[in-house]
């Protein structure tokens, strides 16, 4: 494997539960050299490291597309611990952040050094398990809670303790001391949707208060034109083309889904993978940029009085405008032609 294909890769090692069969994976990750760091993400960056820095815990907050989550990974990873990552779940309850009881644990014992006595005791307890947060902060784990807004506020009760207090209270089924000490290590991230989204719960006041939120907005142009070009290893030009194309089309007002990056990266590897180029008069990508484009612009979840056939031709505006240079081997073959048309007049 190539040094630089390495660097990339994030390890991961289990991390086993008081002896239980079923390990916690954690991940050992490492700034990605294909990170994209454009001044726009740069401060970003630099700002939530301080946050972190002082202590505080990390909250992103954006709509999708935004790069949310790959901020978190890369700033987990320039703290140089391992991560644990948890993903919000509306079906969470607050054993599976903090852990609970697992079956039985089952111990018998038999006494016959008399050999005509047989003593038998058998006993039974339940056995508890700790669950990805308790691990992270026993351990000092950076923790990575990722859409934490998706499960249930009284889901998300233990960290009002961890981040103010730095303690957890555990069950008296747990057994030991009724608080644990979060470990001087443990930091934390956390990712969320907007409010309106489907299926997000609004954040508690006490929680909010207890971390830094920054607000994420859409990425300028730069950063869009960088990313496309790592991520699909295209040329400058046609990154540029397809970022504003993409760009101008979210600003079409009544759209049913705003295209985010992960349009324009779709785009960019469809477009490397045929060899293609983005020009208006390459069927091919227009007909990729509609696949691509068209069907969330036209879901029907919102309320609008733009058509299909009226966005579409929308689309190919601003295709036209942003695309309408000719392919150099198209322009060639028009040379041609108009070479042969002149040679057969004379």
């Amino acid at each position: 494997m190539p040094e630089d294909e390495k660097n990339n890769q994030d390890t991961a090692a289990n991390w086993f539960r008081g002896g239980e069969e079923e390990p916690i994976t954690i991940i050992n990750a490492k700034p990605r050299s294909d990170f994209v760091k454009t001044p726009f993400i740069s401060e970003i960056v630099d700002r939530a490291m301080s946050y972190i820095q002082a202590g505080y815990p990390v909250h992103f907050r954006g709509p999708a597309g935004t790069g949310k989550t790959t901020l978190a990974m890369h700033l987990a990873s320039l703290i140089e611990r391992p991560i644990m990552l948890i993903f919000g779940d509306d079906e969470f309850g607050s054993s599976d952040l903090i852990g609970g009881q697992a079956g039985y644990r089952r111990t018998k014992v038999v006494d016959n050094f008399i050999h005509s006595v047989l003593k038998t005791e058998d006993n039974m307890r339940q056995q508890w398990v700790d669950n990805r947060l308790t691990v992270a902060c026993k351990e000092g784990l950076t923790l990575i809670y990722d859409e934490f807004t998706r499960s249930r506020p009284e889901a998300n009760n233990a960290l009002l303790s961890i981040l103010e207090e730095k303690l957890i209270a555990m069950p008296a089924l747990r057994g030991g001391e009724g608080y644990l000490k979060v470990h001087p290590d443990f930091r934390a991230i956390f990712t969320s949707n907007p409010e309106e989204y489907a299926g997000v719960h609004k954040v508690q006041d006490a929680l909010q208060d207890r971390m830094i939120t920054i607000d994420l907005q859409r990425l300028d142009e730069e950063t869009e034109v960088e990313i496309a070009k790592t991520k699909a290893n295209i040329q400058h030009e046609n990154a540029l083309r397809i970022t504003r194309v993409v760009r101008d089309f979210r600003e079409i007002g009544e759209l049913s889904v705003l295209p985010t990056i992960r349009s324009v990266i779709m785009i960019a590897r469809v477009l490397k993978l045929r060899g293609s180029s983005a020009y208006a008069n390459n069927q091919s990508f227009v007909k990729v940029c509609m696949d691509v484009l068209l069907p969330g612009a036209t879901r029907g979840e919102k309320e609008t009085t733009l058509t299909r056939s009226k966005i579409e031709t929308l689309l190919m505006d601003l295709i036209e405008k942003h695309c309408s240079k000719e392919a150099p081997q198209e322009k060639k073959t028009k040379a041609r032609k108009v070479k042969e048309e002149e040679l057969t007049k004379v």
